[in-house]
């Protein structure tokens, strides 16, 4: 058949053949016919972006970093935060600290639910990310479900842990003498290095139980899962602020996450000597607390206790005259 041109098409059932007008004409002048459009189709590398206040920013800097696969190959950009980027962060945490800690201990437990809930639902993309970054299937599907049973486990003890820690004292005297906890305020978060999702959540989660406010430096080799939580958190009615989650180098901020004149705890977790020496000598400017997890294994019963929840607490002790 031919068109108004004159140009041979190729007509089956009623519809012209785009490639009946192309492969003959190739072969007809030796050329090799073009392979379909969409085996030559390259992948779009998703750009994660950081997460504070509850908005999705990119890094103030610019820059990024490829990640790659064990294999080599490439997986996403990541945003190298700077010391601006964990200054807005702390900014927003202090600005969200005074009414997270003054939530109802009840109410924070059923958000802290809410967080498990919104992780279910999004498993598979968890997974897929933790295989992505080098874990076995098997061990995939154990992080992500031991994550989930660990916000459910914080989640419990949210209206629990005054009553096991707080105290009646005995004293010589007319009063009533009686010690709460009480939330330390902003706390910086160095999130271990070799585990990507459990080991944010196990490090992260203790801390907005006992209404804190948090911001986390991710896993920089391992990153990808700690900004699709950031995502869980926006939809999880948690309010904006309350988690921070940056993504970058650790030796560029860590010094910032233990000199901050705002943030009231640094928690680092790792073995590095050197970075060790360096969080407790910089937290000292301003007497904060400087809380050291060293443990490898993220996945054992021994990482979850409402002890960590204590780590950032203050002990406020009330004295009441009775008889008077």
């Amino acid at each position: 058949m031919k068109n108004g041109n004159g140009r041979g098409t190729a007509v089956k059932n009623g519809k012209t053949s785009a490639r009946s007008r192309i492969a003959p004409r190739a072969a007809a002048n030796g050329e090799t016919p073009h392979a379909p459009l969409e085996s030559a189709r390259l992948p779009v590398l998703k750009t994660y972006k950081i997460y504070i206040g509850g908005k999705f920013p990119r890094t103030e800097s610019g820059r990024y970093y490829l990640l790659k696969s064990p294999s080599g190959a490439a997986l996403a950009n990541i945003c190298k935060c700077t010391r601006k980027d964990f200054r807005e962060s702390v900014v927003a945490a202090r600005a969200a600290q005074g009414s997270w800690g003054k939530r109802a201990a009840y109410n924070r437990g059923q958000i802290l639910y809410r967080i498990a809930e919104m992780l279910e639902g999004r498993t598979p993309q968890f997974v897929a990310e933790l295989v992505q970054q080098g874990a076995s299937q098997a061990d995939a599907e154990t992080e992500v479900a031991t994550s989930i049973d660990r916000c459910l486990y914080y989640a419990g003890w949210a209206d629990k842990y005054q009553q096991v820690f707080s105290c009646v004292n005995p004293v010589s005297s007319s009063h009533f003498n009686f010690s709460l906890l009480e939330p330390t305020g902003v706390v910086s978060v160095l999130t271990p290095e070799n585990s990507g999702l459990l080991g944010l959540i196990s490090s992260v989660i203790p801390v907005i139980t006992g209404g804190n406010t948090a911001i986390a430096l991710a896993s920089t080799s391992k990153p990808l899962c700690a900004v699709t939580f950031a995502e869980v958190l926006a939809t999880s009615d948690l309010p904006g602020g309350v988690v921070n989650i940056l993504t970058g180098e650790r030796g560029e901020l860590l010094e910032h996450f233990a000199t901050h004149m705002d943030v009231n705890a640094t928690i680092y977790c790792g073995d590095d000597a050197k970075e060790r020496a360096t969080i407790r000598t910089k937290a000292a400017l301003n007497v904060k607390r400087a809380i050291i997890y060293d443990r490898d294994d993220w996945t054992s019963g021994e990482a979850q206790s409402p002890y960590f929840i204590l780590d950032t607490q203050e002990v406020k002790t009330t004295w009441h005259p009775i008889g008077t």
